[in-house]
């Protein structure tokens, strides 16, 4: 809204321009002409130089719609460059005519070859310098986001860790700190699941969407920011996140086991919420005596399932017939796997250290 206002008062302001300077020409010139002005002629003057200062108004803002971002940051300091570097010229071209006065037309005349031939040296070093700086600035403004990131300790969140649900809860607890960053394109892909036709898909892209503006919400709304870094050499999210990563030397949050193994042979941190989970696990030793409720049949003959309030699965030897009921069992191994720990058992009389589910 406030650009529309602008653009109506550049066009605006154009038309008033274009009737002063109709004004300035029909007091200036024409009364030395022959021709006489009268006022049916005065008012068709005013309104060819009205319009045509209305006309450079559109034709101005028809130039600027192709004028986009990428090509202003570009030619910014190419103008910069050649503006400063013509004024340079000029200026040291007046400093030198202080100590040559001027006696002579022939003075005169070589005055302002003198002034030209610095304009335009200076104008060309300036040409050259400025497209040089064109030419890096793009890897420029790529350093300064880096080195701002750097600074920030920064990580970069994969989608899986917004639908996991986990992340706010981290946080909160005080065990990650630091900038947390966002690429557009994993927000685009949130926004995708969250617009999924499958129910179950549509439901978990919510949830990540609410995690992400509950982070911005609470006391950890300084932490987050929202990049529109989209590396083109890169094609799918996980890709893209490597390469962000190792662009803004950033680690990766997430709980995707396939991009874990990927940033880690490219050479990229990461922090798996599956890992630190697995990490905070109460540790159960061999001989250990437990109390389990045995929920359902394992995959072996004559084996029961239980879980402990963590979610560690519980393998009891014989406890098939014991399905529904709480029984001490004894650990004899435990077996660390990707996707979390398991605790062999088997049924044995005795109290419990620790009870589970």
């Amino acid at each position: 809204m406030a650009l529309k206002i602008v653009k109506a008062m550049f066009v605006l302001a154009c038309l008033v321009m274009g009737l002063i300077w109709t004004n300035f020409v029909l007091g200036t010139y024409i009364p030395t002409s022959a021709a006489p002005i009268t006022g049916a002629n005065q008012t068709m003057w005013y309104i060819v130089g009205g319009g045509a200062g209305s006309l450079i108004a559109f034709g101005v803002l028809f130039g600027l719609r192709f004028v986009t971002q990428q090509l202003y940051q570009r030619l910014f300091p190419v103008l910069i460059s050649i503006v400063f570097s013509m004024m340079v010229g000029y200026f040291l071209s007046r400093y030198i005519l202080v100590f040559w006065p001027s006696e002579t037309e022939e003075d005169a005349t070589r005055y302002i070859y003198l002034t030209c031939t610095l304009v335009l040296v200076f104008g060309f070093v300036g040409i050259s310098l400025g497209l040089t700086m064109a030419s890096s600035w793009e890897s420029l403004v790529s350093v300064v986001r880096k080195q701002r990131l750097e600074f920030g300790n920064a990580k970069l969140i994969d989608t899986s860790v917004l639908i996991d649900g986990r992340l706010k809860d981290i946080i909160d607890a005080g065990f990650l700190e630091g900038h947390l960053i966002v690429p557009r394109f994993v927000l685009k892909e949130l926004q995708n699941i969250a617009d999924s036709s499958d129910v179950l898909r549509r439901t978990k892209g919510r949830r990540g969407l609410d995690i992400l503006k509950a982070l911005q919400e609470n006391g950890a709304k300084g932490m987050i920011d929202i990049v529109d870094d989209d590396p083109e050499n890169a094609h799918d999210v996980d890709e893209k996140l490597v390469v962000l990563a190792r662009q803004f030397k950033a680690k990766i949050i997430t709980t995707d086991y396939n991009l874990n193994k990927v940033a880690q042979i490219e050479g990229v941190a990461v922090l798996n919420i599956n890992d630190l989970a697995n990490a905070v696990k109460a540790a159960a030793m061999p001989d250990e005596s437990l109390v389990v409720k045995i929920i359902k049949e394992g995959k072996e003959a004559d084996q029961g399932v239980g879980y402990l309030d963590d979610g560690t699965m519980i393998v009891v030897d014989g406890g098939r017939a014991h399905l529904g009921k709480r029984m001490p069992v004894i650990v004899t191994s435990v077996l660390q796997t990707a996707a979390g720990r398991m605790i062999f058992t088997k049924l044995a009389p005795g109290q419990p250290e620790r009870k589970a589910l």
